[in-house]
């Protein structure tokens, strides 16, 4: 529901602005259709620098500039109060149309302004003060621009992908933190480390009603659970967490890891944003056998751009350039990323990709035999209890996903799946004494979830820290569904990506 509103909008925007580009006189009005392009048109016909058109590319901020031009531009139909600002930023599907095809209305064009009693400098200050707080409220609670940072989605995002995240879908959550610097999520601009918000102003959880449930294999994005707690230097942050140091290095040791390293504490909507596939929901059983993910014990959807590894024996004749360039996308096999590797003897090749591919790969004459890699290294997966739980990357579960409502057993061996949920996620005190176990001082051996949770993982399987690493995502960390590709970019536009919708 929440991605036929926002068509809808944007087809209204589209063609009030074609109305609008007639009346301004604009040769081939058919050009308000094509998006950036249009923006290009109000700013040469509304004389605005155009240098404020290459800003509106920046990811997250621009949305705030393209707002800014809109504004400028309806004013050059002698729309100057805050109620036409209110309609150009809030209802513009229906306000530009009115604009476009109102006999009443016209083109006045930048010259009109001189005549208004504020100096167009006031205008110009005015309207952009309107549209960053008019933005903001959109970016809350309507829909954000992202960037795809990291390669856990490939192939079905690519990093340097721009998307938009609708909030409104899953239900738009009220700010924790609403104080905070615009524009930005967790750290001030120019800064990896100084955070943008004051976290001694919080607000409860509250999200608003939902068009739709989290559902199975939809990609979502949410703040990352494990970043509540980070060490706050450039080369940590999320990417190397402070429960894993803490763990691997410290021995569970904090006092000796404070004195060492500088934390940060955020509030959960100041996690850094991730964004995964939820391959399973509240009530789900969730395995990995082999490589291969089930869901309450039937095969898993399999996303058409979903990539793993494969082992391939050749007969020591290499793959041509072209063949990795055309059918597998590995431009450089020197600087593959890690998506390709060879032994000495070129008879044995390490692939990362999809399905689709690996049946190319397979039909190839110099192929002898070709299986997929499964990593049985058991490691530091979550809920980290390698005696109860050896767990590996490829041979995981099975492990229940919480549901709202739905009793939990509480015991020794459960005891390392829950205890986060219960005292992080949920805000309880937990304390075992003698076997027993106590949640805010009351004795039980059950604990009854307050919220759903989900089971996130990258299509990317041997390339994404994901839920096999950290658990359970709450529903309190869910910020929206990814649902559009706008942009795409890697050394100029990838134009074949461009408006794709996200499955």
């Amino acid at each position: 529901m929440g991605l036929l509103l926002f068509f809808v909008g944007l087809a209204g925007w589209h063609v009030g602005m074609y109305g609008m580009f007639k009346k301004a006189g604009i040769e081939d009005a058919w050009k308000a259709f094509i998006p950036f392009y249009n923006t290009w048109i109000i700013v040469q016909k509304t004389s605005i620098k155009q240098y404020w058109f290459w800003l509106q590319l920046i990811p997250i901020a621009g949305q705030f500039i393209t707002i800014w031009i809109t504004i400028i531009w309806v004013m050059n139909f002698k729309k100057v109060s805050v109620p036409a600002h209110a309609a150009t930023v809030l209802f513009p599907f229906i306000y530009f149309p009115y604009l476009g095809f109102s006999e009443k209305e016209k083109w006045y064009g930048p010259d009109a302004l001189k005549l208004y009693y504020k100096p167009a400098s006031r205008e110009w200050i005015d309207a952009g003060v309107f549209a960053v707080v008019a933005a903001t409220l959109i970016r809350t609670f309507v829909f954000e621009a992202y960037v795809i940072p990291t390669e856990s989605m490939e192939k079905t995002l690519l990093v340097n992908d721009f998307l938009f995240v609708s909030k409104m879908t899953y239900g738009a959550r009220v700010p924790q933190t609403p104080l905070s610097f615009p524009f930005v999520h967790n750290t001030m601009p120019f800064s990896l480390t100084t955070p943008s918000y004051i976290k001694e102003v919080q607000l409860p959880y509250t999200r608003f009603k939902s068009f739709a449930d989290v559902k199975r294999n939809d990609a979502v994005v949410f703040n990352f659970p494990a970043g509540d707690t980070i060490i706050n230097l450039p080369e940590f942050g999320s990417k190397i967490t402070y429960y894993d140091v803490l763990r691997e290095q410290f021995k569970g040791n904090r006092d000796a890891l404070l004195a060492e390293y500088p934390i940060l504490v955020h509030p959960v909507d100041k996690t850094d944003n991730y964004i995964k596939r939820c391959v399973g929901v509240a009530g789900d059983t969730i395995q990995i056998k082999n490589a291969d993910l089930y869901v309450n014990n039937k095969p898993a959807f399999v996303p058409k751009g979903a990539q793993t590894e494969y082992i391939i024996t050749t007969n020591g004749t290499p793959f041509t350039d072209d063949f990795l360039k055309d059918e597998i996308g590995i431009k450089d096999r020197e600087n593959s990323n890690g998506q390709y590797s060879i032994s000495p003897d070129n008879k044995m090749v390490v692939l990362n990709m999809t399905a689709e591919e690996a049946e190319k790969v397979k039909k190839m004459p110099n192929v002898i035999n070709m299986e997929k890699h499964v990593d049985n290294n058991v490691g530091m997966f979550f809920p980290n209890d390698v005696a109860n739980y050896p767990w590996t990357l490829d041979n995981y579960g099975p492990i229940i996903i919480p549901k709202k409502g739905q009793s939990i057993i509480l015991d020794t061996l459960t005891i390392g799946l829950y205890r986060r949920l219960i005292t992080v996620y949920e805000k309880n005190t937990l304390e075992e004494v003698n076997g027993k176990f106590l949640i805010n001082g009351k004795e039980t051996n059950t604990y009854t979830p307050q919220f759903n949770y989900y089971w996130m993982m990258g299509d990317n399987r041997h390339r994404s820290q994901d839920s096999r690493f950290w658990g359970f995502v709450p529903e309190t960390h869910i910020v929206g569904k990814a649902s559009m590709i706008w942009f795409s970019w890697e050394k100029g536009p990838r134009w074949s990506r461009l408006f794709n919708f996200i499955r």
